[in-house]
């Protein structure tokens, strides 16, 4: 096994220029969420150059390449969906250039996470050039709609493809640490209603916008005690948005609206989270709504689902996470740092809530994620791709 690790080394490094071109070729392409038909495309081609055994699209509009045809299924999976390039002034360059200098690919989408995808298509073409073969199906999952929904593509990867890994591993930016969990979130909306008067005399109404003022400082508070855990570390809360309206600019507001982002640790769930704010609001006409994500996929598949994303956490001595760091010593001749996200993943649908094994590595920095100036190593994109060929071959044996 030793010498196959040498030559996936040996190979990655040699194909270095090809997969920093291929991720250039995926950064041009605007892939906002639900609107990446043309960076499909993209990958689809990418795959099929490089020899994947089978390539398709699926109803959701994930790009799912296989190699082997065994027992043990295994996914590598990175979304292909981006934030929007904000405000141009930020960019020192053009976002969605793609360019190559000084030891780096630069744009949108570079790190968060277009990289770990292309990583992931260098891995493929090493498996079939050393002749890759085994009890294995290994899929590799380019996803859709992660950035505005997390998860959701695996829901129809699972419960529509009919495709359920043994393991799941989530390429999103590591720094090429090896991550084993994540906070969930949640969002939560508290209707307030109070009841309106002329402006000329607040004392006869009931100011919706002073009810939920009161209520997001007590939130601001709670803030301050909610759990943690060694780990995952702190619960968070805060309110992202505040809405309100009356009969007039002259008259006491009747309704109010906060929108809350709740970030949640191990041990919390919607309905812990939910009795909390309910807490604060005894004693106030008022309502907590659990909102949900409504859209269209870029095949036309209509999308419902709750904003619920549980928190996950692998234990250290699963068999899963010591493989990751086995093949990574192995590899790179020195043990992984173990870690885990502050942002959240497609991890929150395959493991928090299908139990399926999910460990994480990738090329990049998460602090690169959602800001101007994206970029990722072209070292870090050889070394990814080399830790996919090689656990690949490890669980092949």
């Amino acid at each position: 096994m030793e010498g196959i690790f040498n030559r996936i080394l040996a190979l990655a490094e040699e194909y270095r220029d090809y997969t920093a071109d291929n991720l250039s070729k995926l950064v041009r392409i605007k892939s906002l969420s639900t609107e990446e038909r043309d960076v499909q495309a993209e990958l689809k081609r990418q795959m099929e150059e490089a020899g994947f055994d089978e390539v398709f699209t699926d109803g959701f509009g994930n790009v799912i390449g296989r190699i082997g045809n065994g027992k043990k299924i295994v996914a590598i999976d990175g979304h292909l969906d981006t934030v929007d390039i904000g405000s141009m002034s930020n960019w020192s360059f053009d976002p969605l250039g793609g360019e190559i200098r000084d030891g780096f690919v630069h744009g949108r989408g570079t790190a968060d996470q277009k990289g770990g995808v292309a990583s992931f298509v260098t891995a493929g073409r090493i498996l079939k050039e050393i002749g890759f073969s085994g009890d294995v199906t290994l899929y590799f999952t380019g996803t859709v709609i992660e950035e505005d929904c997390e998860g959701l593509c695996w829901k129809h990867i699972i419960e529509e493809d009919g495709i359920r890994p043994e393991l799941v591993i989530i390429t999103e930016p590591t720094g090429l640490k090896l991550n084993i969990a994540q906070r969930g979130r949640m969002e939560m909306q508290v209707n307030f209603r109070g009841r309106s008067s002329h402006g000329s005399a607040p004392e006869r109404g009931e100011n919706a916008i002073y009810m939920a003022s009161r209520t997001a400082l007590e939130i601001e508070k709670l803030n301050l005690r909610l759990a943690s855990d060694e780990f995952l570390g702190k619960g968070s809360i805060t309110v992202t948005e505040v809405i309100s309206q009356s009969p007039s600019l002259c008259a006491v507001a009747d309704y109010a609206r906060l929108h809350l982002d709740r970030r949640l640790t191990a041990g919390e769930t919607s309905e812990s989270a939910v009795a909390e704010i309910e807490q604060l609001l005894q004693g106030i006409d008022a309502e907590v709504v659990l909102p949900v994500f409504t859209g269209k996929s870029f095949t036309g598949l209509d999308i419902v689902t709750d904003k619920y994303y549980p928190a996950w956490k692998m234990d250290t001595d699963h068999e899963s996470v010591q493989l990751g760091v086995k093949v990574f010593n192995k590899l790179f001749g020195r043990s992984p740092i173990i870690d885990r996200w502050l942002f959240s993943t497609n991890g929150v649908m395959t493991c928090g809530i299908h139990g399926i094994p999910s460990i994480g590595f990738g090329p990049g920095d998460e602090a690169m994620a959602h800001v101007p100036d994206e970029k990722v190593a072209v070292n870090e994109l050889v070394a990814a791709s080399a830790f996919y060929a090689a656990i690949a071959c490890e669980i092949a044996g």
